[in-house]
C-alpha cells in the first residue's frame, strides 16, 4: 500500500570477441548495447529517479572520442536515454563504414558497458547526482568510471581521509568521494608501473605497458577497507579493465554470468537468467567481500578484496524489492503469507466462511498466494474434521457431504488503482479525501456487517497511505471487520545502506511506541535513551550499541500494533473494526535463511555504522530536528 523508496540497480557488460564477432553471429554491432538496455529495463523496479550508462570502446584513435555517457532523470530515464543513444548511433549509420571503422569511431558501439538506476539516499536529485561517474585524464588507464548500488555509513572519515591526501573534492557526496578515493589509487597504481618499465620502454610502448598490466585488486585493496556500509561498487577504466566489488556482509545483492562471450553482472539474478536465456545454475552470486575483475586482455577472475564476514544478506532486498520471478524469492515469499495464517485466523475467529481475502498492492500477490496455500490447508482439515464428526454422529450423508465440501475461500480483488489522482492540487483535508479515491473498490463481494475483509501488504512503514486512503476505502465495503496483514515485520529502524526509508519520527512503529511510552507515563524511557545515545558520540565503533532499543522494549509487538489501530482509527470515520498483524521476526528467519540482514525491524545492524547513525537518528528526532536523518 505503501511505495518505499527503492535502492539502486546495476548493470555492467564486458564483450570478449571483436566487435565484428557481434554482428556477424547476431547481426548488430550494437549486441553489447542491446543487452546492456534490457538489464536495466528488467531492473527497472529498482530505481525510478534517474539513469545513466557509459560505453568504453577499446581501439579508438588518438583524437577520438572513446567513452560515451548518457543520462537522463525520471521514471522514464532508460527510455529516453536510449532512444538517444539509437539516434547517435543511427547517425553514424554503421551499414556505410568498415568493420574496422565501426570499431574506431562508432558513438556507445564499444567493449564495456555501464548501466545504474538511481534511487536517491541523501534527498539529494539533479542529473549531476546521476550515475556513472567520471574522472577524465588523457592517459586511458587513468580515466575512471563509476556506479554503485550503495551507501556508506562512513563518509565524514572517508572525506577526512581523502583530504589529508591532498586531494580537495569538489562535492561532498560519498560517490564523488569513492571516486576520488579510487582515481588517487589508480593514479598510484599507473606510476607504480611506470617506474618498473620506464628505463627500457617508452612513449606508447610504455603507456600499452602501464594498460596491460593493472592490477585492479591492489587499487580496491588500497581503498575499500576503509569504507563502511552496504555495496556493489562497479568500475571501469577507459583502457579496457573492469570490477565489481561487494560488501564484506553481502548486505548489497550482485550476480554474474560469463562465457567465452560475454561477462554479465546486475542486482538481480533472473534479470540475466532471463537476457542471456541461462539457467540458473549458470548465474553465480558474487560471494561479499570478493571483486569481480576483467582485466584489459579479457582475463575473467573472482579475488578476494576484503575477506567475507558474517552473512548479513539484506532480508527486505528478498521481501520488496527484488523481482519475485526468482525461484528462491518466490518461494520465500510465499512462505511469508503462509506463515501468518495462525495469527489471522486467531483475528477472524477461525470463522473462515465469513471472511474475504484480498491483497494491496500487486508486490504483495505472491505473499498472498502463500496465504491462501495456507487457508487451504486450514480448510481442508476442518473439512476432514467435519466429515468424522459427522461419521462419528452418524449424520454423514450425500447431503451433508455435499455441504462440507462445497465450503471454499472467498478470495477476490478488492482495490483497483486505475487512476492517478493528482492530490497536489488541494491541501489540508481536502488532498486527505482525494487520496482516499485513489483505489476504487469492488461492491458486491461483502455481506453488509457480517463478512471480515483480510488484506495483505508486503510492508507497512509509515501508516500515512493507510490512514488516509486504505482504510476508508476498505470501510465504504462495510466490512464486520477489517484486518490489515503486512508481510514483514514491523519496520522500526531506518536502513543506511542504499534503501532510502524513513526518518526515525515517520515509522507508524516508532510512533506508537513513543505514544504507549507517554500512556503510561514512562517518558523518561526517552529522555534515558536520548542521554545513552549522546553519550555513545565519543565511543569508538566497537562500543557502541543500538540504544533506541529501549524504547521498544517494555511492550509486546502485539500491544504496538494495537496502538497503531488507536492511531490509524482515531478521526472516527472508520466503523468496522480493525486489527493490524505484522510478520513475526521469527516468522521472517524462518522464510528467509540465507538472508539474515534485519535491522530495519530488530535494530541489529551489520556494522557500526549503521549502529552510529541510528543513535544520531534518535538524537535528531528528540531535538526536533525533523529535516535531519
Amino acid at each position: 500500500m505503501e511505495i518505499l523508496k527503492h535502492e539502486c540497480g546495476v548493470a555492467m557488460i564486458r564483450l570478449l570477441k571483436p566487435l565484428e564477432y557481434y554482428k556477424e553471429k547476431y547481426g548488430a554491432y550494437a549486441y553489447g548495447l542491446n543487452k546492456l538496455y534490457l538489464l536495466m529495463e528488467k531492473q527497472h523496479n529498482r530505481g525510478q529517479e534517474g539513469a545513466g550508462i557509459v560505453v568504453v570502446k577499446m581501439h579508438s584513435c588518438p583524437g577520438n572520442e572513446y567513452v560515451f555517457r548518457e543520462r537522463a532523470l525520471g521514471k522514464d530515464a532508460i527510455q529516453e536515454i536510449f532512444d538517444t543513444v539509437r539516434e547517435k548511433v543511427a547517425h553514424f549509420d554503421v551499414n556505410s563504414h568498415t568493420p574496422q571503422e565501426v570499431v574506431e569511431d562508432a558513438p556507445f558501439i564499444g567493449e564495456i558497458y555501464m548501466g545504474h538506476l538511481r534511487y536517491s539516499t541523501t534527498g539529494k536529485s539533479g542529473i549531476s547526482y546521476c550515475h556513472p561517474f567520471l574522472r577524465r585524464n588523457n592517459w586511458k588507464s587513468r580515466n575512471l568510471l563509476m556506479c554503485g548500488n550503495f551507501n556508506m555509513t562512513n563518509v565524514d572519515t572517508i572525506f577526512q581521509d581523502v583530504v589529508k591526501s591532498g586531494q580537495h573534492p569538489r562535492i561532498y557526496s560519498d560517490t564523488v568521494i569513492l571516486l576520488e578515493q579510487l582515481g588517487d589509487a589508480l593514479d598510484k597504481e599507473n606510476h607504480r608501473i611506470y617506474r618498473q618499465y620506464r628505463d627500457s620502454l617508452a612513449g606508447p610502448m610504455l603507456t600499452h605497458a602501464i594498460e596491460d598490466n593493472l592490477d585492479m585488486s591492489r587499487i580496491l585493496s588500497a581503498t575499500a577497507h576503509a569504507w563502511d556500509g552496504g555495496f556493489v561498487i562497479c568500475g571501469a577504466t577507459g583502457s579496457g579493465d573492469m570490477f565489481a566489488l561487494r560488501d564484506r556482509h553481502g548486505i548489497r545483492p550482485a550476480f554474474y554470468y560469463y562465457d567465452d562471450e560475454i561477462v554479465v553482472l546486475a542486482s538481480e539474478r533472473p534479470v540475466i537468467q532471463t537476457v542471456l536465456n541461462v539457467a540458473r545454475r549458470d548465474v553465480c552470486e558474487l560471494t561479499p567481500g570478493s571483486a569481480l575483475i576483467v582485466d584489459k586482455a579479457g582475463h575473467v577472475s573472482v579475488r578476494d578484496i576484503l575477506g567475507e564476514d558474517t552473512n548479513r544478506r539484506c532480508s527486505f532486498e528478498r521481501i520488496y524489492f527484488s523481482r519475485g520471478s526468482d525461484a528462491d524469492i518466490y518461494r520465500e515469499r510465499k512462505q511469508l503469507g503462509c506463515n501468518l495464517v495462525p495469527s489471522i485466523m486467531e483475528s477472524i475467529g477461525g470463522d473462515i466462511a465469513h471472511t474475504v481475502f484480498s491483497f494491496i498492492p500487486n508486490t504483495a500477490e505472491v505473499a498472498f498466494i502463500g496465504m491462501v496455500a495456507g487457508f487451504e490447508n486450514e480448510l481442508s482439515r476442518q473439512k476432514t474434521t467435519q466429515i468424522l464428526n459427522a461419521q462419528a454422529a452418524g449424520t454423514l450423508n450425500e447431503e451433508r457431504l455435499k455441504e462440507i465440501m462445497s465450503q471454499n475461500l472467498r478470495v477476490e480483488k478488492v482495490a483497483i488503482k486505475d487512476i492517478k489522482l493528482r492530490t497536489f492540487i488541494a491541501e489540508g483535508e481536502s488532498r486527505n479525501d482525494l487520496a482516499a479515491h485513489v483505489y476504487d473498490v469492488t461492491y458486491g463481494i461483502v455481506e453488509n456487517n457480517v463478512d471480515n475483509l483480510v488484506v495483505i501488504d508486503d510492508s507497512i512503514v509509515r501508516g500515512t497511505t493507510l490512514k488516509q486512503s486504505i482504510l476508508k476505502m476498505l470501510d465504504r465495503l462495510h466490512p464486520r471487520k477489517i484486518v490489515v496483514v503486512s508481510s514483514s515485520p514491523q519496520v522500526r529502524y531506518p536502513d543506511y545502506y542504499g534503501i532510502d526509508m524513513s526518518r526515525m519520527g515517520e515509522f507508524i512503529a516508532f510512533r506508537a511506541a513513543v505514544a504507549l511510552l507517554k500512556d503510561r507515563g514512562m517518558e523518561d524511557v526517552l529522555r534515558t535513551t536520548y542521554e545513552r545515545c549522546k553519550e555513545q558520540e565519543s565511543l569508538l565503533d566497537f562500543e557502541i550499541t543500538n540504544c533506541v532499543k529501549a524504547v521498544y522494549a517494555p511492550f509486546t509487538q502485539e500491544e504496538i500494533s494495537r496502538k497503531m489501530v488507536e492511531m490509524l482509527t482515531d478521526d472516527g470515520s472508520i466503523n468496522a473494526e480493525v486489527d493490524i498483524i505484522y510478520q513475526t521476526l521469527d516468522g521472517l528467519r524462518e522464510a528467509i535463511p540465507t538472508c539474515p540482514g534485519d535491522w530495519y525491524f530488530s535494530g541489529d545492524y551489520p556494522t557500526p555504522g549503521g549502529t552510529r547513525l541510528v543513535n544520531r537518528a534518535f538524537i535528531n528526532y528528540y531535538e526536533g530536528n525533523v529535516d535531519k536523518r
